[in-house]
């Protein structure tokens, strides 16, 4: 199964379980409509998920499906290999996220794709 950033966001659990599951490495964004910086920092996520499989959206507004993550902060994403937890960008108070970090981050989560 080819996973691609899909259209809309994740909102249930099943829906995540099933992403993490379906590829070895999966990046996830985990994000709240409310809040502003995550509302900044969705098109830039986007943008580096253009065209690439293995990205996906978790529209977290309940702060539910973060929670056996420990998302303290919004935006964040994480790396998943295997289905675990690997390594993590947690955006930063009053700022968030942005293109250097996630693609800093992105190159260090896939070193032999550079």
């Amino acid at each position: 199964m080819q996973l691609k950033t899909p259209e809309s966001p994740i909102t249930r659990k099943r829906e995540l379980d099933d992403a993490l599951t379906s590829r070895d490495e999966v990046f996830v964004l985990f994000y709240a409509s409310w809040c502003p910086f995550s509302r900044k920092f969705l098109p830039v996520f986007e943008k580096a998920a253009a065209g690439k499989e293995g990205f996906v959206r978790v529209q977290d507004d309940q702060e539910t499906l973060s929670d056996p993550y420990h998302v303290q902060i919004y935006p964040t994403v994480l790396f998943f290999r295997k289905g675990e937890v690997s390594k993590r960008l947690d955006g930063m108070p009053r700022v968030g996220l942005n293109e250097t970090l996630l693609n800093d981050f992105i190159r260090d989560c896939r070193p032999a794709q550079r």
